[in-house]
């Protein structure tokens, strides 16, 4: 099969059904585009996850009587500290006493005034300082030791995470929801494409399988037609989630992401994504065509 006789029928089949064409690439494009988001997000809640697991920790308080009475740690306030470095779920466990807590308190409420006016020192409890092993463990340490002696409360990070991922995850399940519906639209319209094209050249192929040209040779130029309008879809996705990473997500979330709170999306998810939209663009389409192909046309 000469290579400039289908490159000449691609062309012809792209110009012949130029509003198709477009619609198809668009709606493949908004399509591919919202994947590569929820590709994005969840690549997004992934380093979330690791960046904070890294930094959960519990807080394990100690009553008021222990915290006054044993403020070096060594009686009760020991008893639960050797269990816990004892603990195989437990990394490490450091001692903050009152004098500790205030700082601390200190530290974070400075420059507000009226904060630090109404605490004493007193009024803190000690606690233990414990970091896991496995973040996601997290609330069988809280449950363990909740109501022993000497401890008044556990404090951990479990609710504010959690809120944090299934903000991201809502986000991310909701991008791929809107995504598969635009990829079913899609699919109906490469296939009213590829009927239409076909329709439009049925002279031109029942002469060629006349003359002996087989199914296979009639309708790949169909299917290369398909194909070429998948891929500048997926390249056009790519290139507006480039865009919205620019000029959108750098600069609106530039401030959350320095501190911290939000890993920021980087080149390399990008690089790890393009390759992803470009090929389910090439397989959408050629997929679609080829069953088209088989199912409605008979050239």
């Amino acid at each position: 099969m000469r290579g400039g006789y289908v490159f000449s029928e691609v062309l012809t089949g792209l110009r012949r059904n130029i509003t198709m064409t477009i619609a198809m690439i668009l709606t493949t494009a908004i399509s591919l585009g919202l994947l590569g988001g929820g590709i994005l997000v969840a690549r997004m809640t992934s380093h979330a996850q690791q960046l904070y697991g890294d930094k959960v920790q519990v807080d394990v308080y100690l009553t008021p009587e222990v915290s006054a009475n044993d403020p070096d740690c060594r009686d009760v306030c020991l008893t639960l500290k050797d269990s816990m470095q004892n603990n195989p779920d437990i990394a490490s466990v450091e001692y903050h006493s009152q004098e500790d807590a205030y700082n601390e308190y200190k530290e974070r409420f400075a420059g507000q005034k009226e904060m630090l006016d109404i605490v004493r020192k007193e009024a803190l409890s000690a606690f233990l300082r414990v970091r896991l092993k496995d973040p996601a463990k997290i609330s069988i340490i809280s449950e363990q030791y909740s109501g022993k002696p000497g401890v008044r409360s556990v404090s951990d990070q479990r609710e504010l995470l959690n809120r944090v991922f299934s903000v991201l995850n809502g986000v991310r399940n909701a991008t791929l929801a809107i995504a598969l519906v635009q990829a079913i639209a899609a699919l109906l319209l490469i296939s009213n494409m590829v009927q239409i094209a076909a329709f439009t050249r049925r002279t031109e192929t029942s002469i060629m399988r006349l003359v002996g040209a087989s199914r296979w040779r009639t309708q790949l130029p169909f299917v290369i037609e398909a194909v070429v309008a998948g891929v500048i879809g997926a390249v056009l996705a790519v290139g507006g989630l480039i865009a919205a990473k620019v000029w959108f997500v750098d600069k609106s979330l530039s401030s959350v992401m320095a501190t911290g709170v939000l890993p920021p999306i980087t080149a390399n998810d990008m690089l790890i994504v393009a390759p992803i939209l470009i090929g389910s663009g090439i397989v959408l389409a050629a997929v679609s065509a080829y069953l088209t192909l088989r199912a409605y046309v008979r050239t």
